[in-house]
């Protein structure tokens, strides 16, 4: 089968397009899958790169999302046939692992994964949006939905608003309520942000986003009572790094900073008094769980959700696909199909 392939840890010359990589074969509680699309995340960036305490079984095949047909059915496997549309659940529950980690992914013609591991796709719902859905959206969906409780009428800024799991956090909060202010790099993202519901754009290139929440929404107050309280509700931060103590200093007493990941940093600096000072809330949420990704399939087969897709790639093209995502050139998701 044809296959992108990495071969060790590096820059993406050291993957390898490989047109007759060995098929997966199905062992008895597995199922394999003719891939119909795949989609790339921030997390297959650092499996290029490598990752402190992971050891990757090389030569591997990333790509943690994968939707397909079932081409091969082991013989203990129930319930599933082939032909059957499936989107797979990445994370191994059961025996531990990732799918384009510790076992080959979706950047190949075939995978073989599982079959606890897999979702019924609906027929309404395309094998490309379907393959942009469990990582970035299903980490958005909890993080938005279960730990970080938006309400109607909250301020929300969201850092890394253009990205794969900013898009869905933009229309989640949009979806409760929410006043949303999305920080993008450009106007062309800001123009596709605001049609996803953005109320408020901040180019971040441009203007410290510190100085524009306190210019448009007020300086936080330390004081209970304040009539003009200032600041927002919540801060979906991301991205770490630099922007960890700006967003401490953009929220209101007794606001919340939600985080499921630090694109830029995972050491950044800290400033505990705004903490304190300001009773602040940290509100950590790590990737998702089965029924979050049923949840997201059925909102985006009823019309709630969107999914943003940026471009598809060809599988000749995976590495190149790979790129556009690390340079931050993309909103939304990046598809290989």
């Amino acid at each position: 089968m044809k296959a992108l392939v990495l071969e060790e840890h590096g820059e993406n010359e050291k993957f390898i397009f490989n047109p007759a990589f060995p098929d997966p074969v199905a062992g008895e509680n597995d199922v394999v899958i003719a891939v119909k699309a795949a989609s790339l995340n921030y997390h297959d960036i650092f499996t290029r790169r490598g990752m402190p305490g992971i050891t990757l079984p090389f030569p591997i095949i990333i790509g943690l999302d994968v939707a397909g047909e079932i081409i091969e059915v082991g013989s203990k496997v129930s319930g599933w046939k082939i032909g059957d549309r499936v989107v797979v659940d990445p994370i191994n529950r059961i025996d531990g692992g990732l799918v384009g980690e510790t076992t080959h992914g979706g950047l190949a013609e075939r995978c073989r994964v599982p079959a606890h591991q897999l979702i019924r796709l609906p027929d309404g719902v395309s094998f490309a949006d379907a393959a942009a859905l469990p990582v970035a959206y299903g980490t958005a969906w909890r993080m938005m939905q279960r730990i970080g409780q938006i309400q109607p009428g909250e301020k929300v800024l969201i850092l890394g608003a253009s990205g794969g799991v900013g898009v869905c956090c933009v229309q989640l909060a949009k979806l409760a309520g929410a006043t949303v202010i999305a920080c993008a790099g450009s106007e062309e993202k800001a123009a596709r942000l605001r049609a996803l519901g953005a109320d408020d754009i901040i180019l971040y290139q441009q203007e410290d986003f510190v100085k524009a929440v306190f210019q448009r929404y007020g300086k936080p107050a330390r004081r209970r009572g304040s009539a003009e309280p200032g600041g927002v509700d919540v801060v979906v931060n991301f991205t770490g790094g630099d922007s960890w103590v700006k967003s401490l200093r953009v929220l209101r007493l007794g606001g919340r900073v939600l985080t499921c990941g630090a694109t830029a940093g995972f050491a950044p600096k800290e400033d505990l008094r705004y903490i304190w000072t300001y009773e602040l809330q940290i509100r950590g949420s790590n990737g998702w769980e089965r029924d979050d990704l049923h949840a997201l399939l059925a909102a985006v087969e009823q019309g709630k959700l969107k999914v943003v897709i940026d471009r598809q790639w060809p599988l000749e093209q995976g590495a190149e696909a790979l790129a556009s995502l690390e340079q931050r050139q993309v909103v939304g998701k990046v598809v290989v199909a």
